[in-house]
């Protein structure tokens, strides 16, 4: 017969290794969670800027004469 103390420390000792595994997982999600925050947050920043540069490109041709300009196979 085993002896109940073994069986409780090898138990316990499984449970430590599951945790252990779970903790580590958990650091990774959180990393990636970290990183991706740092690409939507780069991401917002270039459609921000596409937008103003969008704009601004809408402005500029509303002043300028189609007509003006010859298409790029001249």
């Amino acid at each position: 017969m085993e002896n109940p103390q073994n069986d409780l420390a090898e138990r316990v000792t499984e449970l430590e290794i599951k945790s252990s595994y779970a903790e580590d997982l958990l650091d990774q999600l959180n990393m990636t969670i970290y990183r991706q925050q740092q690409q939507i947050d780069r991401l917002i920043l270039q459609v921000t800027q596409l937008r103003e540069q969008s704009q601004n490109a809408a402005q500029d041709g509303a002043s300028r004469n189609p007509r003006d300009e010859l298409p790029p196979h001249y």
